[in-house]
């Protein structure tokens, strides 16, 4: 039972959570290899595998799932804890904008921590692309953006996100195909200005083939084997693969995330949400 401390929990949870030890430690600050002996170190004393190595995943074996079950309460129970003698007060309401597919894989474990240690502010989460983020924060219709930083926005950078070439898994070769097919996502997109700007730099040609707001409809595009996508490295399904030179294909610049604030956000709630997004997804 010594084994089941709370900092092996986070990390058994963090690799769940992200298919990848990777992005697991990532995620709780740590290195791989530290996230990988400390797992390993729980294998041992339980005496059977909590996960199963794959080519490029890790997915929770049966008793890692319901460990990782038993993790998720544990913690949340910490932190109500901690929220109860040290945040007792702390209300309000706190309206974020995030981006599609930072919804999908950044702020989901940041979120479900923040709700934990604070359970009497109420979050509401607004899904729009980040140059339409941008106006909204101005006009004080969202407190927070955690967002792809765009032109005219002032924000505290987050990270350096890459940005990476999703393509097909099962041996799809679309990109062998010139015109290049790729989908993007719709215009104002700093990635899709990105990848498009790479592709005339080295000459070569390409077709959109689909276009889209939402990040869902890329990915449907490349799971058929119908395009490929630039698009954050945290929001790739572990299943894709990640394209490059290797394929034809040019480097991308990463992504700059950015945490923006409205005037109106200087409130407690507010400032703890920030606190927590920036603490948690710095790198």
């Amino acid at each position: 039972m010594k084994s089941l401390d709370l900092d092996a929990l986070t990390m058994v949870v963090a690799v769940a959570d992200a298919g990848s030890f990777v992005r697991g430690a990532a995620a709780v600050h740590r290195s791989q290899s530290a996230v990988s002996m400390r797992i390993k170190t729980l294998e041992q004393a339980l005496g059977k595998p909590i996960f199963e190595r794959r080519a490029r995943s890790v997915v929770p074996t049966p008793e890692g799932l319901v460990l990782a079950d038993y993790a998720r309460r544990m913690l949340a129970l910490r932190d109500e804890a901690w929220a109860a003698l040290v945040h007792p007060q702390v209300k309000g309401r706190v309206v974020i904008g995030v981006p599609d597919d930072y919804a999908s894989s950044l702020l989901p474990p940041v979120l479900r921590k923040f709700s934990a240690s604070y359970p009497k502010v109420e979050i509401q989460v607004m899904g729009l692309p980040s140059h339409a983020l941008a106006p909204l924060v101005h006009e004080n219709k969202v407190d927070l953006a955690c967002m792809t930083r765009v032109s005219g926005l002032r924000g505290e950078r987050v990270r350096l996100e890459p940005t990476v070439w999703a393509g097909a898994p099962r041996g799809s070769a679309v990109w062998r195909e010139r015109p290049l097919p790729i989908a993007v996502f719709a215009a104002g997109s700093v990635a899709r200005e990105n990848a498009i700007r790479a592709l005339k730099r080295e000459r070569i040609a390409y077709r959109t083939s689909y276009e889209s707001p939402s990040l869902l409809g890329l990915f449907s595009m490349v799971e058929a084997g119908l395009a490929v996508a630039p698009i954050a490295r945290c929001a790739m399904p572990a299943h894709f693969v990640e394209l490059g030179r290797a394929h034809g294909l040019p480097p991308l610049p990463p992504l700059e995330i950015v945490l923006a604030r409205s005037a109106g956000s200087a409130r407690p709630e507010c400032d703890f949400l920030a606190e927590q997004i920036l603490e948690e997804l710095r790198t």
